[in-house]
């Protein structure tokens, strides 16, 4: 069973003539809208969920905002009698995004083997597993998966007949590519910033199995 992503990008918007008090998050756009692409890096790297890769997550378990926007309240609300729909409830504000350094490494290599095929073009990656029985009968592993998952130090790498394993500890930037599929999200994010500041443009997401 996999896990996917939902949520809102929501906006705080200061008006001369509404009061500090009166001023309220509302959602400006479904993440739908913007990114419904299931990718376990990513999830793991800004909020802690399938975290495979061992980031240090940019913003896991914030909770629920006490502030939110009606249409997140009625979303989660409605998912609240079944709670494998609707967990890992988080925020992160575009302020917190901009101040992150893309280049860091996860605090861990990946748990998942990197598996590379020789290619006219050199090594394509093929795949990346917890584990993989062809792998496992070679280096006279338990012919099961263990929990947690075995790991290696960085760089560590088998030849196994025509496919390379290799031991690898990803970046921020690799599980999140600036030209990826949360470039749209980040773009959305940062024109509503330049309106209304960066404390006052937040992602609200949960997730489901």
């Amino acid at each position: 069973m996999g896990t996917d992503i939902s949520g809102f990008v929501e906006c705080r918007a200061w008006r001369a003539d509404v009061g500090e008090r009166d001023v309220v998050w509302r959602a400006a756009v479904d993440l739908y809208h913007l990114n419904d692409t299931r990718n376990y890096d990513a999830f793991g790297c800004l909020f802690g969920v399938r975290n495979f890769a061992n980031f240090r997550p940019l913003a896991a378990e914030r909770g629920r905002p006490v502030d939110a926007s009606e249409e997140v309240r009625a979303e989660l609300d409605r998912l609240a009698p079944w709670p494998d729909q609707a967990y890992g409830t988080t925020r992160i504000t575009w302020a917190d995004l901009k101040a992150v350094d893309w280049d860091e490494p996860a605090e861990r290599p990946d748990s998942r083997i990197h598996q590379y095929r020789q290619t006219l073009d050199g090594l394509k990656l093929v795949g990346k597993a917890a584990w993989d029985p062809r792998f496992a009968q070679a280096l006279n592993l338990p012919q099961r998966p263990t929990d947690p998952p075995q790991t290696w130090p960085e760089g560590t790498e088998w030849l196994i007949g025509d496919t390379l394993y290799r031991s690898e500890t990803l970046r921020r930037r690799d599980a999140v590519r600036e030209d990826g599929e949360w470039k749209p999200v980040w773009e959305a994010m940062e024109t509503l910033a330049a309106q209304h500041g960066g404390d006052n443009v937040r992602l609200v997401v949960w997730f489901d199995n």
